[in-house]
């Protein structure tokens, strides 16, 4: 994060600005919005500043830029078209320990100046780190579309009731799911139309009949988290991945996923490696239970889908025998998400009727699989957490009948920047992937539809630093 995003209160303070044209004036006008008291040191103003001056609301002093009138002031802009003086103003302003903001010059800020979404008191602050301030407005654009203008009614009606709703539930978690349930419900939605009165009508009933003493309900929402690219995330997981108080997660959870967890929840590491597991799955399906039974909004996060390869079936199983609510949300699973991202479709007319999901090594540790059912023809077979039994795999495959050179790819960390596809054949992939030092997570696939990476792979993944 190259710059901390704060709020500002600059309500009756004294702020500084140099310079006089109209890219000053897009700046004095956030200012005097924010309620400071503007003072624009220019030898000539434009149109726009020229007219705020003659009404009153802004101060000009004719006259160049000297250190000493930073002296005693809040915030300085410095949006001149002198190089020099630009950067003069950002030294002196620096030495004083001011806040300055230079205009298009990063490199001389100490703050820079967001795209806003104003719904006051809701504001919604975009920045790019003064890389791309198109881009940062083209995101403001597109959130201007997603977010009511009601908004800011909403924030006053929470407002007006905070104390009385404060009162009634002493129970933090249940005060936030009360809130939740007004904020997501048909509260909010009469004030996006524009009936705050019978918003706040509304409101008022479900708080007088409300037991703020009962204890709150937990629940257990089991979610996919995808194969990695945060963008092939469901809405209802994202949605419930910011509504937990809890969140249990998979070692196969990307970090970009988990950054979208809400922030004051409590985050809980559940990963299995071979042979080092952080959590037994039974304990992990206790503590489900035993948070649920507090009361909490528990996500059990997973890669891919749960309910492939995931355990999704053993911890709800738990679940339901404990009387514990559950939800299951599905999730891009990594067969189809990996092979998607690698240009390699898991069915074609031209090479495969059918295609089937196999896990890579058994619960006992081996790859002891029914390989004559595998070995068929016209069907792709993906391998889950193969990465370590490769050569078992591609050997017992052609040992059961499939030709030594059919095609087959590993995938390493598919749909991530970090993506590597490596294919060979069944006698070559296992001597490629060992060269290649790769690690997990990884995914197997094999049949001949791998022929069509070469012409249809359409993902160049940029590594990360």
């Amino acid at each position: 994060m190259d710059f901390l995003p704060i709020f500002l209160n600059l309500r009756s303070r004294p702020c500084v600005v140099i310079g006089g044209g109209e890219v000053a004036s897009r700046k004095i006008f956030l200012l005097l919005d924010a309620g400071a008291q503007v003072t624009v040191y220019a030898p000539e103003l434009g149109e726009t500043i020229r007219g705020w001056a003659g009404a009153g609301k802004i101060k000009h002093v004719a006259q160049p830029f000297r250190p000493e009138t930073l002296e005693g002031c809040a915030l300085v802009i410095a949006a001149t078209d002198d190089a020099a003086v630009n950067r003069q103003v950002s030294e002196a302003a620096k030495a004083l320990g001011i806040p300055v903001n230079v205009v298009d010059r990063p490199d001389l800020c100490t703050f820079i100046m967001p795209s806003i979404i104003d719904r006051s008191p809701v504001t919604i602050a975009v920045s790019t780190g003064g890389r791309s301030p198109v881009l940062a407005r083209l995101i403001r654009a597109r959130l201007e579309s997603l977010i009511p203008a009601g908004y800011g009614s909403l924030a006053k009606l929470v407002t007006a009731f905070r104390d009385k709703v404060k009162q009634k539930f002493k129970h933090p978690p249940r005060r936030r799911q009360f809130w939740e349930e007004v904020l997501q419900g048909r509260i909010a939605e009469l004030v996006y139309s524009g009936q705050d009165e019978a918003a706040e009508k509304a409101l008022q009933a479900r708080l007088d009949t409300v037991d703020g003493n009962k204890p709150p309900v937990g629940e257990v929402y089991l979610v996919g988290g995808g194969p990695g690219d945060p963008d092939l995330l469901t809405f209802r997981a994202l949605r419930l991945m910011q509504t937990a108080d809890v969140v249990v997660y998979d070692r196969l959870v990307s970090p970009a996923v988990l950054e979208l967890i809400r922030r004051d929840a409590e985050r809980i590491y559940a990963g299995k490696e071979r042979d080092n597991h952080a959590l037994p799955q039974e304990d992990i399906n206790h503590l489900l239970v035993r948070l649920a039974k507090e009361g909490k909004r528990v996500v059990r996060l997973k890669g891919g889908d749960p309910f492939i390869f995931g355990r999704g079936g053993e911890e709800i199983d738990t679940l339901a025998a404990e009387g514990i609510p559950f939800q299951v949300v599905p999730g891009i699973t990594a067969a189809a998400g990996c092979a998607s991202y690698a240009g390699i479709p898991l069915t074609h007319r031209d090479y495969a009727q059918s295609v089937v999901f196999v896990t890579g090594h058994l619960q006992d540790g081996t790859v002891n699989l029914n390989w004559q059912a595998l070995v068929q023809p016209d069907q792709t077979i993906v391998f889950y957490m193969g990465l370590h039994g490769i050569e078992t795999i591609c050997r017992e495959l052609i040992r059961h009948g499939m030709r030594p050179t059919t095609l087959a790819a590993l995938v390493q960390q598919g749909t991530t920047r970090n993506q590597r596809v490596l294919t060979g054949n069944l006698e070559t992939l296992p001597g490629i992937v060992a060269k290649a030092k790769v690690k997990a997570p990884t995914l197997i696939i094999v049949g001949d539809v791998v022929e069509l990476h070469g012409r249809l792979r359409w993902f160049e993944p940029t590594a990360a630093d």
